[in-house]
């Protein structure tokens, strides 16, 4: 088990107030561990139906509570991307999770080892910490805990400073269908995410930024725990000749426009085939005047607070004033003061010395770059860190093939954008600097099990053969064996 630093009165997260606290508690779930290291299916079975039991009770409460988190958040978007996706990942688990369990029979060279047998059997690593970014913290805060509970895990999970009214909530919830020696949810405490990664952990999950998710592997690395990162970075669209330009507006602008764009997978900029902007933007305003003909309406989410907000105005007005031109996607609506509604934006002639082709958007303004070939979109991704997704537009089999081959990314959806982040069969994860590690379905829960290889030693015992003084009859065996495996 790991054990934390010596050296922790020099680490300024030990001295956070809640640093104990959270020792205090992982302190309490090990010793639970260790009484039952490996807990059997009916257990997993039973913590998953708690997880879903606590969604379906509460579902309201907490979709307002998100709500209130955000100002003005999408009911909708709520119950479709966070409570439907957290009680379908609980459903896929539990018929799949008895035959994840079973011990996976490895091949033996029979030769050498006749009557014995190599197995690999899935057990718990133990205390899991998660910390959960502010954008869907319902999903991001329980989703993981369906991969930990059937892996026979236990966790402790952090809540967003933004997140306030729902962690609260969770905090009040959870005892009720969990012991605390099993699940506990943490509100920020006065920035108290230091202090949490620095604890010992098992595994520690992390959603968020990837300037944040290299403090946390920093801290994480100073018990040595391994560690999940699901960050972000830029992640492009590009749109071929040959697809249909108004179900790329269609797919595209509902992407951009869902949760105002705050998706760690969303199309962060744009590339159209050179001569089809203006086309583009008709449509698209066609689009978003038919989907939001009120942008004060909750139908449309809000930025989460001022300092993110500020943030997206300062980010849009660094690009006019290095010559992009901006198009507002809602230019008839004016947005109710304090509301935090910013308008879809389109950004045209942009370029990489801007803040907008800089850093991660996480927000209603989609950069749009032409581009004459294939070749020039490949080089111009490959030449910036590699993205947590890739939205190719094309049916051009061979162009598909063409750039799943030669751009790397987290994940990929074909002909639209975000939808592989919804297949629980599919793994979801970054590379490089979106992120390492995978979650969802099955490699989820690889993630949270140490698969522990066993070598069961036979009646007849090989070795036996072998032992020194070696004589002509052990170089004569071993130099058959090489032949033979030659």
């Amino acid at each position: 088990m790991h054990q934390p630093v010596n050296d922790s009165a020099a680490d300024p997260a030990a001295q956070h107030p809640a640093f104990t606290q959270f020792a205090d508690c992982l302190a309490q779930q090990r010793l639970a561990y260790h009484a039952n290291p490996v807990p059997a299916l009916q257990q997993r079975l039973a913590d998953l139906d708690a997880l879903k039991a606590l969604v379906r009770d509460n579902e309201a409460a907490l979709v307002a509570a998100v709500n209130a988190d955000y100002g003005s958040r999408c009911r909708f978007e709520t119950r479709f991307s966070e409570i439907l996706m957290v009680l379908e990942d609980i459903a896929r688990t539990k018929k799949q999770l008895k035959k994840w369990l079973k011990p996976q029979q490895r091949h033996i060279d029979r030769l050498l080892f006749p009557t014995s047998r190599c197995v690999v059997l899935p057990q718990p690593l133990g205390v899991v910490g998660v910390i959960v970014p502010w954008n869907f913290p319902i999903m991001l805060s329980l989703a993981p805990l369906v991969s930990i509970f059937a892996a026979g895990n236990r966790a402790m999970v952090k809540m967003s400073e933004n997140s306030e009214h729902l962690a609260q909530l969770l905090i009040k919830l959870v005892p009720q269908y969990f012991p605390v020696e099993k699940l506990q949810i943490f509100a920020d405490n006065a920035g108290s995410g230091p202090a949490f990664s620095a604890q010992p952990f098992d595994h520690l999950f992390f959603t968020g930024s990837a300037q944040t998710g290299r403090a946390v592997m920093a801290s994480a690395a100073r018990n040595l725990t391994p560690v999940t990162l699901e960050l972000g970075g830029k992640s492009p669209a590009v749109v071929a000749a040959d697809f249909p330009l108004e179900k790329a507006v269609d797919r595209i602008i509902w992407a951009k426009a869902f949760n105002a764009g705050q998706i760690c997978t969303n199309v962060d900029y744009l590339f159209l085939p050179e001569g089809s902007e203006a086309q583009f933007t008709a449509l698209a305003l066609k689009l978003v005047a038919q989907r939001y003909p009120d942008i004060n309406h909750n139908d449309y989410t809000a930025i989460i607070d001022d300092r993110a907000y500020n943030r997206l105005q300062q980010t849009l007005d660094d690009a006019v004033a290095k010559g992009a031109t901006a198009v507002n996607l809602m230019p008839d609506q004016t947005p109710e003061a304090g509301l935090r509604k910013f308008p879809l934006t389109l950004l045209f002639n942009v370029s990489d010395d801007m803040l907008v082709m800089q850093r991660e958007i996480f927000g209603p303004l989609l950069p749009v770059k032409s581009y004459r070939t294939a070749a020039d979109v490949i080089s111009y991704i490959n030449s910036k860190p590699r993205p947590l997704a890739f939205y190719p537009f094309t049916h051009d089999k061979a162009l598909q093939q063409q750039y799943l081959e030669q751009v790397m990314s987290g994940g990929v959806t074909l002909n639209h954008a975000i939808l592989h982040v919804g297949q629980h069969d599919l793994p979801f994860g970054g590379i490089g600097q979106s992120g390492m590690g995978h979650y969802h379905g099955y490699e989820g829960f690889l993630t949270f099990s140490k698969l522990r290889p066993v070598f069961y030693q036979g009646a007849y015992n090989s070795v036996a053969m072998l032992l020194p003084p070696y004589g002509k009859l052990v170089h004569k065996l071993t130099d058959w064996l090489i032949k033979l495996k030659g």
